[in-house]
């Protein structure tokens, strides 16, 4: 394997991270503050506790979740599709570079800003509210997990759109809906019966299930449920990626 390649992409990406902090950063973490100022404040009035947690509380794992998977999708669509709406793409195709240096390095890129990202909002929440972390190594793994695996997909969708716009066609009118519906906000036992069975449907409430367990040991499903979800999600991006790849999709033409 060319650690090297992987090392210059690598750096490459993240360097671009550094040099617009002010968006790769700082405005999300700014956005996920005003979630637990208004839906801390103004729904935690009403809802004091949810299965014994402070509502401000119940809601950072589900917050941290819908910033990881956003900036997770946004960071790897666009990594991978500038150099193909600039051509660039073509000169890393052709260089000593196999697809796996390729993915590993921007996949990995848009990964680690997601970690930070996630980590930076877990730190920011506790000025909120009192935080706990019951099961910190399950917490560091579901972070991980997810942020790699949205990665693979924002990959996907960045050698799929052929516009600017369709980079945040996905996100925004399938991710993030679904996200707000998979119980990020609330618990899906609070729902009646039908909607409850029909939430479970939403691929998202098992994310945001697992990594919620790992801070305070409760969960809407099981966390080895949560856990093959995520591992059958990361399964089928990478099966999508490797016959991107072994077929050229929109990569050769």
């Amino acid at each position: 394997m060319n650690l090297y390649a992987i090392r210059a992409i690598y750096k490459f990406e993240m360097a671009r991270t550094w040099r617009t902090l002010m968006q790769s950063i700082i405005a999300p973490v700014i956005s996920t503050s005003l979630y637990f100022v208004v839906f801390g404040a103004a729904i935690g009035s009403r809802i004091k506790e949810v299965d014994g947690i402070s509502y401000g509380a119940f809601i950072v794992p589900g917050l941290i979740m819908l910033s990881l998977l956003s900036q997770s999708i946004s960071n790897a669509s666009f990594g991978i599709y500038f150099p193909r709406f600039t051509g660039t793409i073509y000169e890393l195709l052709s260089a000593p570079v196999s697809y796996l240096e390729i993915v590993v390095s921007y996949v990995g890129a848009a990964a680690t800003k997601s970690i930070l990202l996630g980590l930076i909002i877990l730190a920011s929440a506790g000025l909120f509210v009192p935080l706990q972390v019951q099961h910190p190594l399950w917490m560091i793994l579901f972070l991980v997990l997810t942020a790699v695996t949205f990665s693979l997909f924002g990959f996907i969708i960045g050698i799929w759109a052929d516009s600017f716009e369709k980079l945040q066609l996905v996100p925004l009118l399938i991710v993030t809906p679904l996200t707000f519906l998979g119980g990020s906000f609330y618990a899906v036992n609070m729902l009646p019966p039908f909607w409850k069975v029909v939430t479970l449907f939403n691929p998202i409430v098992y994310l945001v299930s697992g990594f919620r367990w790992s801070f305070y040991g409760i969960a809407d499903v099981h966390v080895g449920v949560s856990l093959g979800m995520t591992a059958v999600f990361l399964a089928v991006f990478l099966a999508i990626v490797a016959w991107i790849f072994k077929t050229g999709y929109r990569l050769k033409s």
